[in-house]
């Protein structure tokens, strides 16, 4: 997968993402999080980074998303809008 260029990419569309957050989030919180895939792993100074990625139905979905890692007070490192090769 390669970044997305945000040609075709519309507000109510489809797309893949990736977000990575800095700290520690459980897979089992993946319902609460779009079905997004969660991945946990140290980076560089032995900072834990979680990874999240999949398919949200609209960028609405990923404002959810986006939101409830706030909540749950996880800093949130990168946000990349994917497209399939």
């Amino acid at each position: 997968m390669n970044s997305h260029n945000g040609k075709d990419l519309k507000l109510w569309t489809p797309a893949t993402y990736r977000i990575k957050v800095q700290g520690y989030l459980d897979e089992s919180r993946s319902d609460f999080l779009g079905g997004m895939t969660i991945t946990t792993a140290r980076e560089g100074d032995q900072e834990v980074v979680t990874t999240l990625a999949g398919r949200l139905i609209d960028q609405a979905e990923l404002s959810g998303v986006l939101n409830t890692l706030y909540e749950l007070h996880l800093p949130i490192l990168s946000v990349e809008c994917l497209r399939d090769d």
